[in-house]
């Protein structure tokens, strides 16, 4: 591409958003540092236009990239509302990464993971190519389900209580594609990346907090009755719009929507009477309706100041409400209760001093500290980074989300490796 297209290109797209990579070794949590980040236009894959390289957290810097006009993604028009670009990614012994079609939106961060395999493993890493948004694409309409799946007498709803797995399965396909691969995906990334496919992270707060809730209790759902495992199938959810929701392999998501999904993972809807997380349909609202919430229309009640319960109510009812449960797969210890800050003390703040030191052995950045269960100023500090490190307000102090997302870090480190 000639310097005058190129021209052209950052003309077309008149607003910036922000990029930032973060990579990490298949092999445990571990980054990798020093490794070099090639970043091109996809219409334009041999042109390089920022070259990056990551710190010891595995992480690059922010960047700035040329992103279409805001109002793109504000109504349902027919113009694209994100850039699109390639990344290439190289560090010494892993093989190379290479990924299509990271997305863009304005004023807004894309934080894009990676996992590279060694090259010992002679394991070759397949390209990854991000499909369209599907409020941009087009995708099969959902399959319309009942809310409540009926719960018979022979076993087969095998929890009684609601649980938040650590993992889930997930198909990339139509359920019965044999064919399409299985994934062993993060609980909590699995929502970040469904709700950065099927939602504009540029909608405001209420909005995407009315749709992550949508989504957690559809999901929470499939993995509380065993949908597909009663169906004879090896999987938790499936990739098809058709059938579930959309998950996109190795995509990019957004810091606004991490620190969401964060702050409300253990959350799902429920009605009275009801112990099973209610199957919260949703479509796009304008393409496609359906007995559920419409996400374009939740857009436009959260632009009148609409709260989420208020958006929750107005597509399933008053009687919808948030339930939350307190049973967390794969973590240490559960929240104390209360926010951690400087001058708490006990075995709450020593299990996390202990937890953030061992995340420091793969975090060189992160300062180790006494674990005496006193939170003075040196945890403060400690807290201040991990939190910088992984994209949380930096306050300082150890709250709800900086808690779990701790633990989950931690549970991370302290693994040789992970499934799938």
């Amino acid at each position: 591409m000639s310097n005058k297209a190129l021209r052209s290109m950052q003309q077309d797209t008149p607003q910036t958003g922000q990029l930032q990579i973060q990579v990490n070794s298949v092999l445990g949590l571990l980054p990798i540092d020093n490794a070099t980040i090639s970043i091109s236009y996809t219409g334009n894959p041999d042109t390089i236009i920022e070259q990056l390289r990551t710190d010891n957290s595995g992480e690059t810097a922010t960047i700035d990239l040329p992103a279409p006009p805001i109002e793109y993604s504000m109504e349902p028009v027919a113009e694209q509302p994100y850039s699109e670009y390639n990344i290439r990614i190289d560090a010494e012994g892993y093989d190379p990464v290479f990924i299509s079609g990271t997305e863009i939106l304005p004023d807004t961060l894309a934080i894009q993971p990676v996992r590279m395999e060694p090259i010992e493993n002679q394991i070759i890493s397949e390209d990854i190519v991000i499909p369209d948004h599907t409020l941009f694409g087009m995708y099969p309409p959902k399959i319309p389900e009942d809310e409540i799946k009926p719960m018979d007498e022979s076993g087969e709803i095998v929890l009684s209580r609601v649980v938040i797995p650590e993992y889930i399965i997930v198909h990339d396909g139509v359920p019965n594609d044999a064919s399409a691969p299985n994934y062993y995906v993060r609980y909590r990334d699995y929502i970040k990346n469904v709700v950065s496919s099927e939602v504009y992270a540029t909608w405001s707060e209420n909005t995407l907090y009315a749709n992550t809730l949508a989504i957690l209790s559809f999901t929470l759902n499939r993995v509380y009755t065993e949908w597909y495992r009663n169906q004879g199938y090896d999987f938790t959810i499936t990739s098809s719009t058709a059938y579930d929701q959309k998950w996109m392999r190795g995509r990019n998501i957004y810091d606004n929507v991490d620190y969401i999904v964060d702050s409300i993972f253990a959350n799902f809807l429920s009605r009275p009477g009801v112990r099973q997380p209610i199957l919260t349909s949703y479509c796009d609202g304008q393409r496609v309706t359906c007995d559920g919430l419409s996400q374009w229309g939740s857009k436009f009640l959260g632009d009148e100041g609409y709260q989420p319960i208020e958006i929750i109510h107005y597509y399933y009812g008053s009687d919808m409400y948030i339930n939350t449960s307190e049973l967390i797969s794969g973590v240490p210890s559960s929240w104390p209760g209360y926010n951690l800050t400087v001058g708490s003390s006990g075995n709450k703040v020593q299990q996390m001093q202990e937890q953030l030191n061992r995340i420091a052995q793969n975090y060189p950045a992160l300062p180790t500290i006494t674990p005496d269960g006193i939170f003075g100023t040196a945890t403060e500090n400690a807290v201040r980074t991990f939190q910088r490190i992984f994209n949380l307000p930096q306050t300082g102090i150890v709250d709800y989300p900086t808690w779990y997302e701790i633990s989950e870090i931690y549970v991370g480190v302290s693994r040789i490796a992970e499934p799938g």
